[in-house]
């Protein structure tokens, strides 16, 4: 694989994914969050579960040789529901490596609105597992429900804090503590899974995912354990993330610092 560079200007808001611009959809307080129709079940356990998940080991697998490191940490929390946060460095291998740690509990991925938004394929993305994110204040409670409902179900809720896709990125982005504000609510176990590189022989991109946790917070106070919590994930990526084994197929350059040097 050819290395390449990227320049970026913000961290927390760029956008690498190389995806087109998507219709706009509205979640709101009434959006359908769980569809409990039995012919609707039914056919997402057969896209899930007949089609999918297969697809997804196979993907991995074959594209990437992936291998996962500590997938037995998860083990004994599978059967009480769990949170996992992750890095955001690949299209489509983020929405399948979830499953391939869980499995074989379902995995309900935190998306942004507009994977949600074709309507030919939004059953399709909510049968496998799409949480879209509300897009005004009143369909936040309506969202809080529904990942506390997967959890109550005994799933999996993953959660990619840093919000936007850098292909191959070998870092941590820095994220807030807001998306660990459910599992401070409702005491549930935190998992970090880090997505690292490595160079075959034939110069392509393996990869290698590392399972960290479970992690708790027994801080009395809601907002602290929030931050607790994301003080640890963070710092569990990190260490996964920063070592030289971790092989970087795709630099990425702030422009402000490429200025600078010049001057």
């Amino acid at each position: 694989m050819e290395k390449k560079t990227i320049y970026y200007s913000d961290e927390l808001h760029d956008d690498f994914a190389g995806v087109g611009e998507r219709p706009q959809i509205e979640i709101g307080e009434d959006y359908k969050y769980i569809n409990k129709n039995i012919l609707w079940r039914i056919a997402r356990f057969i896209v899930y579960r007949v089609f999918v998940t297969p697809f997804a080991f196979l993907f991995c697998r074959l594209k990437f040789g992936m291998k996962t490191v500590g997938k037995e940490k998860i083990k004994p929390f599978k059967k009480s529901g769990l949170y996992l946060y992750g890095n955001h460095t690949q299209i489509p291998a983020d929405g399948f490596i979830p499953n391939i740690i869980t499995f074989p509990q379902d995995a309900h991925i935190v998306v942004n609105p507009d994977n949600v938004a074709l309507r030919g394929t939004r059953n399709l993305m909510m049968m496998l597992g799409a949480v879209p994110t509300p897009t005004n204040l009143r369909g936040f409670s309506a969202f809080h429900k529904a990942l506390a409902e997967r959890i109550a179900q005994k799933r999996a809720v993953v959660i990619y804090p840093e919000a936007h896709i850098w292909p191959y990125y070998t870092g941590i982005r820095p994220f807030p503590s807001t998306s660990f504000r459910y599992p401070a609510k409702d005491g549930a176990p935190v998992f970090a899974f880090t997505v690292t590189y490595r160079k075959s022989k034939r110069g392509k991109p393996r990869i290698v995912t590392y399972v960290d946790g479970p992690f708790f917070s027994e801080n009395e106070n809601v907002r602290m354990r929030e931050k607790e919590l994301r003080d640890t994930v963070y710092k569990a990526m990190c260490a996964r993330a920063y070592t030289d084994e971790n092989y970087s197929f795709t630099e990425y350059i702030k422009k402000d610092t490429e200025k600078e040097e010049k001057q």
